[in-house]
């Protein structure tokens, strides 16, 4: 079970040694044209996690390929780059540009709650982007989706070679005056509350696809990583522990050995079995 960080999550130009703690890092989403994003305040608490509405702020795809990449290049980890636009074409375009010896693979990401949705359709944007790359895509789907399995399914038939699961939720949070905490309003939820969710997410989308996942959402501990794996992810992403606890990737890596064993398996890879219920065998709710 590879460790990467969910995209956005750490600056590994800031922290590079923890950055090097990972088995592959994530870039924040890059679109064609910079962003400034969204308006501050931007971030905030919440009892079980964290909002965030940053919207995609980026220096756009041309200052990141001649400024940032070659120093992520540097880090002597795989790259993993996450694109995002607007348009299947923006997704396309991108891909297009990105090359196999400075990236290892493409994070596609179909879900982002603070920015206006793509115009077009999931399946067409992964389509477009298989057409322009040879390096791997993972579709990153958003568990508020009421038909996720049905989208994980539509990505597979169009030529993702993975998937993410999951991006957060949109969701509010209030201060003591009744004012929403961020300023757009509402934003991403993320952290703890989310693990159940996004634990559902990747077991319907296993069976529904069988495709390799990056499980992420809530994920603290090796406990959770384990989880992860039981329902179906072949790798996970911290995210919002990150924040708290620099550590992370190293830490989740000693404890997930300590928590396959007293789950009794060998590996995280051996955790999928115990998982399946006699009610998941035979068909999982989308």
């Amino acid at each position: 079970m590879r460790i990467l960080n969910a995209s956005g999550c750490l600056d590994a130009l800031a922290a590079p040694e923890v950055a090097r703690e990972l088995d592959a890092f994530v870039t924040k989403t890059v679109t064609p044209l910079p962003r400034e994003g969204s308006a501050p305040p931007r971030i905030a608490e919440t009892a079980h996690g964290m909002l965030n509405a940053i919207g995609l702020a980026n220096p756009g795809r041309d200052r990141f390929l001649a400024e940032h990449l070659p120093r992520l290049s540097q880090l002597g980890v795989p790259i993993w780059v996450s694109v995002g636009g607007f348009t299947a074409a923006d997704y396309a375009e991108t891909c297009v540009v990105l090359r196999s010896d400075e990236v290892a693979a493409i994070e596609l990401n179909l879900s982002c709650p603070n920015v206006d949705e793509a115009a077009d359709s999931a399946a067409e944007i992964v389509a477009a982007c298989r057409r322009a790359t040879e390096l791997p895509l993972y579709a990153k789907l958003s568990a508020a989706h009421p038909e996720i399995a049905e989208v994980a399914r539509a990505v597979a038939a169009a030529g993702a070679d993975g998937l993410s699961l999951i991006n957060t939720l949109r969701a509010v949070a209030l201060d003591s005056r009744l004012r929403p905490l961020l300023a757009q309003g509402s934003g991403g939820l993320s952290g703890p509350a989310l693990k159940p969710v996004a634990l559902h997410a990747v077991t319907v989308c296993h069976e529904a696809t069988g495709l390799p996942i990056v499980g992420m959402g809530g994920i603290q501990s090796g406990r959770d990583a384990l989880e992860f794996a039981a329902c179906g992810a072949g790798d996970v992403a911290l995210g919002t522990v990150l924040f708290a606890d620099p550590g992370a990737p190293a830490r989740v890596r000693r404890e997930l050995a300590a928590a396959c064993e007293d789950a009794g398996v060998v590996s995280p890879d051996d955790a999928r079995a115990p998982a399946k219920s006699p009610e998941t065998q035979r068909k999982v709710p989308a």
